[in-house]
């Protein structure tokens, strides 16, 4: 079976892969989050995630490696990591009532060139969030490493009304439906 490294150092995305039960190796990737002039959230998500992945697969040889990108949009633009209380209070209180999208997009990449790519859109429906509710969250699960400010496989999920998804990891940073299936195109063996 071939060799597989997750470019990554995102526990979320380290607890997913493993549910594959697949030997892999994590290596931080190389890349430049900043958006390009006019680039669109799905396509920003898309380039980072083939990016990450190419910055590894350079140096791994015959290895296979998976970058994957997630990135929240909000009226057509794309919104970051909170990093800290203030910013996270900011977005909840600018997502409270409305629907938010999130682009989750994975690369396979390998050393010769080969690029497998997919990406997974969720639609999240915010309920209307009052200042305290919001406070509440922040303070219990800290979410400054998360896009959209919350963890949904935490407290987070009772921020919302709805979740429309095709694949309920893909909110969490990975969509293992779609890496399942570039793993089997590149030839690990998955049940």
């Amino acid at each position: 079976m071939p060799r597989l490294v997750l470019a990554s150092t995102s526990p979320y995305r380290r607890e997913l892969l493993a549910r594959l039960r697949l030997p892999f190796e994590t290596v931080r990737p190389e890349a430049d989050e900043t958006p390009l002039p006019g680039e669109v959230p799905e396509a920003l998500a898309r380039r980072l995630a083939a990016d990450k992945a190419r910055s590894v697969a350079r140096g791994a040889g015959d290895a296979w490696v998976l970058g994957s990108d997630q990135i929240a949009e909000l009226d057509g633009r794309p919104l970051g990591k909170p990093g800290g209380p203030g910013p996270a209070l900011a977005q909840l209180a600018a997502m409270s009532g409305r629907e938010v999208r999130f682009h989750t997009a994975i690369c396979l990449a390998h050393g010769d060139g080969r690029l497998l790519e997919a990406q997974d859109i969720t639609r999240v429906r915010f309920r209307r969030l009052r200042e305290d509710e919001i406070q509440r969250y922040i303070d219990a699960e800290q979410p400054w490493d998360c896009a959209g400010s919350f963890k949904s496989e935490g407290l987070g999920i009772a921020l919302f009304e709805a979740i429309e998804t095709r694949d309920p990891t893909a909110l969490v940073g990975l969509s293992l439906i779609d890496t399942a299936r570039l793993l089997r195109q590149a030839g690990f063996v998955l049940p």
